[in-house]
């Protein structure tokens, strides 16, 4: 992610860019696929996730959690809370246990037999829905009296929603629990605790989960955010990030030794992204890391994706601070990359698989790629990249390193970088790309003329933008996501180049947001998937497992008359998968010939995604006016006559009998 402003790119890109060249509806352009002719296998990694804590991403967003400053360890420890005195008495106080991870907990001396209690506002309200049950809990102890807690759920007219109570009993430390059952639904409650009896009560980590989480597990992922990522039937999920992997300081960097273990004993952060927000400023943005290393593995593992962490390599981020540690102080660094991949690859009986296994997944994670550095760049990162290398390398040969070539696909930085890391024989180099719809045309063809005996490349970052790069206007436009389509074709087609690709950012909440365009969006009820979702979500689930040739007469099709296009084969499933994007204001009508088959089925099948305005987005009232419909075509013998509507993405599948 590209943590700075960037001079505005002002001219939007005109229609006639994606119009240039077409062909008129009378004219049939003749495609030929060579399904005999195997050209590179496709990587199950191909497509992927890229998952970042930024826009509410995490906390807030995927991580369940609806109580905001749970354990009172935002840097304004009361930050989320605010006190409620019905003509009663009482008062808080912020206790600091000193050196421990999570050091605060609140005293609430209570003097009034009532009336007295303290209300969370949640991550911009609370999304509540009526008749499910949300799990409620607090560590806590009585140091004065007999205390009862009447816990309540209310709506933004502060009317009850729900409610349950809880009786503390003793001095000491204790989890209470209990289950509230909505009455109603409600996109902005808030929980209100209310101490009935005089006394003096200790509390922390004061928690509410809805129990219907992703697998219904206690304290877990937001359901229907998860669902979405797992409908992409990812190749990979790549974690923390981004940018918070390096911080804005090294001193709040990601470290994700401290993410693991009990929830309640894991060190809250200030977020990297706590101070740019562009839409309603709000410094309210913590990481709890509630969502930690053992959850993303977890999450990888339900969704079917290979999980590809990226550790900080001893650099803060360069756009802010630029801290370095110096090289001969890197081995605490390097020494938690190497207990990483014992934590995810361990047996059960070794120091940090023992901790996975404690945690409850004895089996291995099967960790085969590791990133050193996020959009690093410079000497500095070289010297730094080789020390990891050396290290990891000796004792894990078979783990594959993603490394930096900088935040852009071109320019000094990439210009320093690439020919550095291909010299040095890295495995795979992280490109990145932020720009406008033109660009990604352009680039259909970046990948043709790559050495394919250099490292592979991961398209780590890429989201075509609407307006400016890092811009707070960018839209998430079917313009923008059908200029994906058409960049993707030559991704794929570069398939023994180009080993995983992800667009980012993934997820961001309509109310608190850092950058745009995202992926996802949600609010604290809804969600959906952008028109860019849909095209990730169509090369995702349509991946085949090898590439073969398909041409537009006799060429490689890469914007001819403002068509691009690549077919594969999937060997399992005995499928040729045609992808075609018509980028013109014009139907084409297509002849696609399929030889090297003896024999094809009757029909096939067609997803298209399609739209007549190319600035049309999806909305939480509309959120699939983008989105694809199936259509089946009647072949020819070994033809499949195929009309290609303006500004439309299509995936063909035929079967091969």
């Amino acid at each position: 992610m590209i943590a700075l402003h960037m001079k505005p790119i002002t001219a939007l890109l005109a229609a006639a860019c994606l119009t240039a060249g077409t062909a008129t509806a009378q004219t049939t352009q003749a495609f030929t696929v060579k399904a005999n002719q195997l050209k590179t296998p496709i990587q199950k990694t191909m497509w992927g996730i890229f998952f970042e804590d930024i826009n509410f991403g995490a906390d807030g967003g995927i991580y369940a959690e609806l109580v905001k400053n749970r354990s009172f360890e935002f840097d304004t420890p009361l930050m989320g809370w605010r006190e409620q005195k019905q003509n009663a008495d009482g008062s808080i106080l912020i206790i600091n246990r000193g050196d421990l991870s999570n050091p605060r907990f609140a005293r609430f001396t209570i003097r009034s037999a009532s009336g007295y209690g303290v209300s969370n506002e949640g991550f911009r309200g609370m999304g509540i829905t009526g008749n499910d049950k949300y799990d409620f809990s607090l560590l806590a102890r009585a140091q004065e009296g007999n205390t009862k807690l009447h816990i309540e759920l209310v709506n933004a007219a502060n009317q009850k929603i729900g409610e349950t109570s809880i009786t503390l009993s003793g001095k000491e430390w204790k989890k209470y629990t209990a289950t509230i059952t909505a009455t109603s639904t409600e996109p902005k409650a808030k929980l209100n605790i209310w101490f009935e009896g005089a006394g003096v009560v200790d509390a922390d980590m004061i928690s509410l989960f809805p129990q219907k989480t992703w697998k219904n597990r206690p304290g877990g992922l937001r359901a229907d955010l998860v669902q979405l990522l797992a409908d992409m039937k990812p190749g990979f999920l790549r974690f923390p990030g981004g940018c918070i992997v390096e911080g804005r300081e090294l001193d709040n960097r990601y470290q994700w030794k401290k993410t693991i273990g009990p929830v309640e004993q894991r060190e809250l952060i200030v977020n990297r992204w706590n101070t740019e927000f562009r839409h309603k400023p709000a410094p309210d943005y913590y990481q709890s890391f509630g969502l930690g290393f053992y959850e993303y593995f977890l999450l990888s593992e339900d969704i079917g994706a290979t999980p590809l962490p990226i550790l900080n390599c001893g650099m803060a981020c360069q756009f802010n601070t630029a801290e370095v540690v110096p090289t001969e102080e890197l081995d605490q660094y390097i020494q938690d990359a190497l207990d990483l991949i014992e934590f995810a690859n361990g047996s059960a009986d070794s120091k940090w698989g023992k901790v996975r296994a404690q945690m409850g997944h004895p089996a291995p994670f099967n960790l085969k790629l590791l990133g050193v550095g996020n959009e690093q760049w410079g000497e500095q990162y070289v010297e730094r990249y080789k020390l990891f290398a050396k290290a990891i390398k000796e004792k894990y040969p078979a783990v594959q390193l993603i490394s930096s070539v900088g935040p852009s696909p071109d320019g000094p930085q990439f210009d320093y970088l690439n020919p550095t890391m291909r010299a040095l024989k890295a495995d795979i180099i992280d490109e990145h790309y932020y720009k406008l719809p033109d660009w990604f045309l352009k680039n259909a063809k970046r990948y043709d003329a790559y050495d394919r005996n250099g490292p592979k490349i991961f398209a780590g970052e890429y989201a075509a933008q609407s307006k400016a790069v890092v811009s707070p206007d960018n839209i998430n436009t079917w313009e923008c996501a059908l200029s994906e389509a058409a960049f993707m074709t030559g991704l794929e087609r570069n398939a023994d180049v180009v080993h995983l690709a992800s667009y980012a950012p993934l997820f961001a909440h309509a109310e608190g947001w850092q950058w745009t365009p995202d992926l996802i969006w949600f609010n604290n009820l809804q969600s959906y998937g952008t028109p860019n979702y849909y095209v990730q979500k169509m090369y995702g689930t349509n991946k085949g497992t090898h590439v073969v040739p398909m041409t537009l007469n006799n060429e490689t099709v890469t914007g001819q008359n403002g068509l691009y296009a690549n077919a594969a084969i999937d060997s399992v499933a005995k499928e040729v998968i045609i992808k075609v994007v018509n980028t013109g204001a014009t139907a084409q009508n297509s002849e696609i010939t399929i030889d090297g088959v003896k024999k094809l089925a009757t029909t096939a099948t067609a997803d298209v995604l399609k739209n007549a305005d190319l600035q049309q987005a999806n909305t939480f009232a509309q959120p699939t006016t983008v989105s694809p419909t199936q259509e089946t075509i009647k072949l020819k013998g070994k033809k499949v006559p195929v009309t290609l509507a303006p500004y439309s993405f299509q995936v063909i599948k035929v079967k091969m009998l």
